[in-house]
């Protein structure tokens, strides 16, 4: 017999074979599928990150513009205090619009024979406004006296337009619909690119949040608007929240026209504000299709919607004052809530801190966001302040006894036609700010601070009761740049690519034909998220978000040590994972996998695994002037609310200069002090502003002092770039000079 290889023995080598493929199979098919978990893990929590810091920081801008309207209230009408914020709310402007139009006459201002830029003349024609798209694709920037007559226009054309614009698929094959573009021109050119420019063919509607964030603000909104101009029945826009010039004294628009037109920025400024304010709230398409910026509420009612005067909220954060005008021409304002208007009113606006006046119920959204603060106030001086009073009082009533027969009052404002303007209000700050929930019911929207979380019974009744099929908004940045809620009743759209960060997420339009069936179209404007693979862009996203996340630790570094040291009784300086993220949480409630994201915060850990707590807070460092001298309380005051207090300090910024004096540093801070109910010394606020002003002039630099003070990260240094939470507001592109000087 011969000892060579049977059949059986070569089926079971071959059975062999294919079991260990087999086998290998099914483990890289395992290894894969836990890789894509992981990878969609780290996508979510990044994002997570991302959104819920973003949503704080609009929940602070709105709690500090009523906590400065509080102060409008309830300081007197003199006090330096009040002085110091009263512009924001422009409670005595009441020209007529022939008189504004003066005020933003542009025929004084030259163009030089120097000038690049495009040229305008109107009535504006399709081919300037193709090349003013060109030319700001090149980074050329429009001369002012172009800026000003180019709104002028605008401003004249959207007070023609109703509140609900309605339109129609029958005159074209398809409407383009995008949603927030937040400043960032190369998505709206790569839009144009792959879906051609406006015109009569190929209709437009432009769903708000134009401005903020982004570095081109000026330059999208001058191309929407001269589209606007060339094709009034094909280009639509609808005001989104961020249209709102309390909103963008935080978020980089207000600075980035200053930056961009020194000599002409406030007035343009002024105008933009008047212009925001008459944008239309929604768009119609073939009464079926409702397009606007926020979202509902389960007392959305379009008919109201319809007819109140839109034009009166130039601020959807703060209820418009009522004025009332007696028969010699004197203007007064009125809050919206006062049932009449009487003498006492007079002495009620003169109470200063030291006796403020009820807040009223929860129901009201202002009093809501201000409870925080509202029993912190302190009461000083009383009785010299009665002794006060009781004297203006009798003078008064003796004023007031000879004049009231003669007085006739009327109410001018365009909003008194409304049985409850309140009402009206919450209409808009609901349509503006509202976000949708998977739960019914319709709730506060305490995340944002603003508007309401309404869910599908509201979406189902609010179609029903119009007779209406979808609801298209935007609002929320969306990771594939669009997404359906409601039973594919409502759809969230997003423009903004990148939003976050390069890779954090695509951009979206979409487009609606006669059939009204949505057809997305989503990209990626930078040209680096296309060389990257998907774990690169993952892993760039995340970095970034941690460096976020790191600051927002580290700027709450005593309320962490505080919560650490609870569970740490032995005072060790040593937690456990699981101690340290319940204690983190506790503190940040920002609903994050603390135990996974451990690795990439701690890096400081014992050789048993525990995290020793305070090196781990010596790994952040701060860049900048020494501060060693400098309270440490206010330094981490400082960190934690930069945004709010870069926001005071505009606002303090009356000229617009860039710069404050010292004693308007410190009122910012006392301010600031009031907001956040701590006590700051004018020792400690002495030694910050002696640290920044170097060459002792007496005045501080805005930007200076807020660059001065940014954290950042000793084992991070590559991640450092850019961040839209904290810091400065977005960094604006060098002009390589200004036309106007």
């Amino acid at each position: 017999m011969g000892c060579g290889v049977t059949k059986s023995d070569q089926f079971h080598k071959q059975s062999g074979k294919a079991v260990t493929t087999l086998k290998a199979a099914v483990l890289i098919q395992r290894w894969y599928r836990q890789y894509v978990a992981r990878t969609e893990m780290r996508r979510r929590y990044t994002w997570h990150i991302f959104q819920s810091i973003e949503y704080s920081g609009e929940q602070a801008q709105i709690k500090l513009y009523n906590f400065l309207g509080y102060l409008m209230d309830n300081f007197t009408p003199s006090s330096n205090e009040r002085n110091l914020i009263s512009h924001i709310f422009r409670e005595n402007e009441v020209c007529r619009d022939a008189e504004w139009e003066r005020y933003f006459c542009y025929k004084n201002i030259e163009v030089p024979e120097i000038y690049s830029g495009p040229h305008l003349t109107f009535p504006l024609t399709v081919e300037q406004a193709v090349g003013l798209v060109e030319a700001f694709r090149k980074k050329k920037q429009l001369h002012s006296r172009y800026v000003l007559q180019l709104l002028l226009e605008t401003w004249k054309r959207l007070r023609m337009l109703p509140n609900i614009n309605r339109i129609s698929t029958c005159h074209s094959k398809e409407i383009t619909i995008c949603g927030d573009l937040h400043g960032q021109l190369e998505d709206l050119l790569l839009i144009f690119y792959k879906n051609g420019m406006p015109s009569l063919e190929k209709p437009y509607v432009f769903n708000g949040d134009f401005v903020d964030r982004g570095k081109d603000s000026i330059e999208i909104l001058l191309i929407l608007f001269s589209f606007l101009l060339v094709y009034p029945s094909d280009v639509y826009l609808n005001r989104g929240n961020h249209e709102d010039h309390i909103v963008n004294l935080r978020y980089g628009f207000t600075k980035e026209v200053l930056t961009k037109y020194k000599m002409h920025g406030k007035r343009i400024l002024k105008l933009l504000q008047k212009i925001f304010s008459w944008l239309p709230l929604a768009t119609v398409i073939d009464q079926k299709v409702l397009i606007l910026h926020g979202g509902i509420s389960d007392t959305t009612d379009l008919s109201v919607l319809t007819r109140l005067d839109r034009h009166n909220y130039v601020s959807a954060l703060r209820p418009p004052k009522k004025k009332h005008v007696t028969s010699v021409g004197t203007s007064i304002d009125l809050d919206i809530d006062e049932d009449i208007w009487s003498t006492n009113r007079i002495l009620e606006r003169r109470a200063s801190l030291t006796y403020p006046k009820p807040l009223g119920g929860r129901d009201s959204f202002q009093n809501r966001s201000l409870q925080d603060f509202s029993d912190r106030l302190k009461v000083n001086g009383v009785e010299d302040e009665l002794e006060i009073r009781r004297k203006k009082q009798s003078v008064f009533n003796s004023a007031t006894s000879r004049s009231e027969k003669d007085i006739t009052v009327s109410v001018t404002s365009d909003s008194s036609n409304s049985e409850n303007p309140k009402d009206e209000w919450k209409q808009i700050l609901d349509l503006l700010w509202s976000d949708p929930t998977s739960q019914n019911g319709c709730m506060p929207n305490e995340v944002r601070g603003g508007g309401c979380y309404w869910g599908p019974d509201v979406t189902e009744d609010f179609l029903n009761k119009h007779n209406l099929q979808l609801i298209i908004r935007s609002h929320e940045c969306k990771q594939d740049g669009y997404e359906f809620c409601h039973n594919r009743k409502v759809l969230t759209l997003f423009s903004a690519s990148n939003y976050y960060d390069v890779g954090s997420n695509r951009g979206a339009y979409v487009k609606l034909g006669p059939d009204l069936v949505p057809y997305m179209i989503q990209y990626q404007a930078s040209s680096m998220t296309r060389e990257l693979t998907v774990r690169q862009s993952v892993g760039r996203t995340e970095r970034s978000a941690l460096k976020v996340l790191r600051e927002q630790l580290f700027s709450h570094r005593s309320d962490l040590i505080c919560a650490f040291k609870k569970i740490d009784s032995n005072n060790t300086g040593r937690l456990s994972p699981n101690d340290w993220a319940t204690a983190v949480e506790s503190v940040m409630h920002l609903c994050l996998p603390w135990r996974m994201l451990r690795c990439q915060l701690v890096t400081s850990r014992t050789s048993d695994g525990m995290i020793d707590y305070y090196d781990w807070f010596n790994e952040l460092a701060i860049a900048g002037p020494n501060t060693d001298h400098i309270d440490q309380s206010l330094l981490e005051t400082l960190y934690r609310h930069r945004s709010t207090l870069e926001t005071i300090f505009r606002i303090v910024d009356t000229d617009n200069s860039g710069f404050i004096t010292m004693e308007d540093f410190r009122q910012t801070w006392k301010l600031l002090s009031v907001y956040l109910k701590m006590e700051i010394t004018d020792e400690a606020i002495y030694d910050l502003a002696v640290t920044i002003d170097s060459n002792q002039d007496g005045s501080i630099d805005i930007d200076e002092f807020m660059e001065a003070f940014r954290l950042t990260d000793k084992k991070s240094r590559l991640e450092r770039g850019r961040s839209m939470f904290m810091g400065t507001a977005t960094d604006l592109t060098k002009l390589e000079g200004d036309p106007n000087i």
